[in-house]
């Protein structure tokens, strides 16, 4: 936890004060082994950043003096549309992305994403919620990405994507695409991102058409939670 992130409830009366007595503070306490005094980097939810001095700790919990006057971590102009993973694989990816400052996240049915996936509670909204909360922490960040689902390809593909598209650089990233891939992208960009084994050729032709252009990083078969890192490393970082 490199940044302690308070709930918009746990502001009470006085907003330069809080008390946690959840995993936080057994985090705190057992983990960082921090002692009355000290100071801990905060950040309120989707809010400002800032610092907590600890003032008051028990076995119960402990208590906070705070000041927010920091705006967040700016966000990549991405929006990533991604193939729903593997669901045991998701939690990690989606965590991964929210780390690295991906605006909005859009997963995306495919021929080659079992039927199954979308019903594992490994892909439920509270775990994903979960997962995007701790790669905020991890990045001492405060603003969650936005998630939401596109259960249909086609009607996806069709009617929503080309508008999207409108004011970003939609690229697709294809292992058998002849393009290599731009560099140190500054504009808004939709990245589409395919299931293990990649989108099947119609997919493909669909997201083209849409307005997307392919690109590939080379002849190797990457795992999905390997291209989104190093997909977003390569593109923007």
């Amino acid at each position: 936890m490199n940044l302690l992130l308070l709930q918009p409830e746990d502001l009470g009366a006085d907003p330069n004060h809080v008390t946690l007595n959840d995993a936080r503070a057994a985090h705190i306490r057992t983990v960082l082994r921090a002692a009355t005094g000290d100071s801990l980097k905060i950040g309120l939810l989707n809010g400002l950043t800032g610092n907590a001095t600890i003032t008051a700790m028990s076995d119960n919990g402990l208590s906070l003096e705070i000041e927010l006057h920091t705006p967040p971590l700016a966000k990549l102009p991405l929006t990533l549309l991604l193939a729903l993973p593997r669901p045991k694989m998701a939690r990690r990816i989606i965590r991964a992305a929210t780390e690295l400052g991906v605006a909005e996240i859009i997963l995306l049915n495919s021929y080659r994403v079992e039927k199954s996936y979308w019903q594992s509670p490994l892909v439920s909204d509270e775990t994903l919620h979960s997962a995007m909360l701790e790669g905020l922490e991890q990045a001492g960040d405060t603003v969650l990405p936005s998630l939401r689902r596109a259960t249909r390809f086609k009607p996806f593909v069709e009617d929503e994507l080309p508008s999207l598209l409108s004011d970003k650089l939609g690229l697709l990233a294809h292992p058998y695409a002849e393009q290599g891939p731009p560099q140190a992208v500054k504009q808004n960009c939709l990245l589409a991102i395919g299931p293990e084994g990649g989108f099947i050729p119609y997919e493909c032709e669909k997201l083209i058409a849409a307005g997307m252009q392919s690109f590939s990083l080379g002849p190797r078969i990457l795992k999905t939670e390997t291209a989104v890192s190093t997909l977003i490393g390569r593109l923007f970082l």
